[in-house]
């Protein structure tokens, strides 16, 4: 079944120095395309992360320092990949947690700005594991009938990804051929920042969904807690929670 878009998509996959989404790096990203019509475009780049790439993590990507030494740091790519990526819903496997939260965060550092809250995200992984909780090597052949060679690659992962999606589709009738459906029915929670330490309630209030004030709306927070903000904006979080945070703080202080 081929996707019904009302806007180009990317399906895109990192392989990275670890699982970190402050503080790891990108040291290959692939994007595949694919366009309103149906055509598609590839394109996949190695990245020096700027640090040294863990042997644990070499070990499941096989890119090792060597292999990225020469290769362009993410800074020098990131207006290239927004252009590319510019207009289109965004898809991948495990995409929601990790990928965009991460790239989302190299984007910040390299200055660039990179749109996100008007997309839909679709995440295959959320599709696959509230219908049958497996690997993507597993949803590859679950749905496709064929086994993932070089799998932890990223173009292959990426590839399989988009496949899967598809035959998701043809498999269960009752997930509808529509960005917007299938991005609602991958989400588990409505996040507010990306790493989902904020989410919206059910009466559409941002609240912490983590910590003491687990539940507790952010600006009651706050307002009672002024310290919290501090503390959040020295620790080990996001950027991008860290600049959501900040933006909440704005509001509510061009409020009073």
């Amino acid at each position: 079944m081929q996707l019904n878009l009302k806007n180009p998509i990317v399906f895109f996959d990192l392989e990275t120095t670890g699982v970190n989404i402050a503080t790891d790096r990108i040291v290959e990203i692939a994007i595949l395309k694919v366009h309103v019509n149906g055509s598609e475009e590839v394109k996949t780049y190695r990245v020096n992360p700027e640090m040294p790439i863990p042997k644990s993590s070499s070990l499941i990507h096989g890119i090792y320092d060597e292999d990225v030494k020469d290769a362009p740091v993410f800074k020098s790519i990131a207006k290239e990949l927004a252009r590319f990526m510019e207009g289109c819903d965004i898809g991948g496997y495990n995409s929601n947690k990790f990928d965009i939260p991460l790239i989302a965060e190299e984007f910040i550092r390299a200055d660039v700005d990179f749109e996100i809250r008007k997309r839909h995200f679709i995440d295959v992984q959320t599709i696959f594991h509230k219908m049958e909780k497996r690997t993507l090597e597993a949803a590859y052949k679950f749905y496709c009938g064929k086994e993932l060679k070089d799998a932890h690659s990223a173009e292959a992962d990426t590839r399989a990804t988009f496949e899967v999606l598809k035959a998701q589709l043809d498999h269960y009738k009752e997930l509808k051929n529509d960005v917007a459906f299938l991005s609602e029915f991958s989400s588990f929670n409505r996040n507010v920042d990306l790493a989902g330490r904020i989410v919206y309630n059910d009466k559409d209030e941002e609240v912490f969904n983590f910590g003491k004030y687990r539940g507790v709306k952010v600006t009651d927070v706050l307002e009672k807690d002024p310290g919290y903000y501090g503390w959040m904006m020295n620790g080990d979080f996001p950027l991008y929670t860290k600049k959501v945070l900040t933006n909440i703080k704005l509001r509510q202080f061009n409020q009073k």
